[in-house]
């Protein structure tokens, strides 16, 4: 097993990067020290179910790699388990795009549109909250009547956000 990154360990030709992108016989990148993890290689995943959710998906070149992560990732027991490498990389597999951009594999839905008139409008600050914190910050007392305008800012701010979401073809 090749020793961690700061100990002198250098990927193999097979394995550097091209470009920035990796060649096609690299897998992943080490979730610590950013080498690439050949395809078939022995390789290390954390214990925690956690840490090897698709989203999440870390894997480690090394044992002191996955030692890397511990601090951060407050687990009460993990160990390193080890797994090999896929032999072939799928076509759909996020580690194998190299565009780096966002692809959306389902079409967007429709939306159902509600009138403007037909929004609740509710107060969408928790009063109590809000009211402690300025009483915390500054020991004065906030009035009733300051949440429905916030309430409108924050309306405000969200609109926004979808507007903004929207526009970037985000779902």
């Amino acid at each position: 097993m090749p020793a961690a990154p700061d100990r002198g360990y250098v990927a193999p030709p097979s394995i550097q990067e091209n470009g920035d992108s990796l060649t096609e016989t690299a897998w992943r990148r080490c979730s610590a020290c950013k080498n690439p993890i050949a395809l078939g290689a022995i390789h290390q995943v954390c214990s925690v179910s956690t840490c090897n959710r698709p989203r999440t998906g870390l894997v480690f070149c090394s044992v002191s790699c996955w030692e890397v992560h511990l601090p951060d990732a407050n687990h009460r027991e993990a160990w390193a388990v080890e797994r090999r490498a896929p032999t072939s990389v799928e076509p759909g597999d996020a580690a194998a795009s190299a565009s780096g951009q966002r692809r959306f594999v389902r079409p967007p839905q429709p939306v159902a549109r509600v009138a403007a008139n037909a929004l609740p409008n509710e107060v969408l600050i928790v009063a109590s909250r809000l009211k402690d914190y300025v009483r915390a910050k500054a020991g004065y007392n906030t009035s009733d009547r300051v949440l429905e305008p916030l309430s409108d800012i924050v309306r405000r701010i969200a609109d926004q956000a979808i507007e903004n979401a929207r526009r970037d073809g985000r779902m």
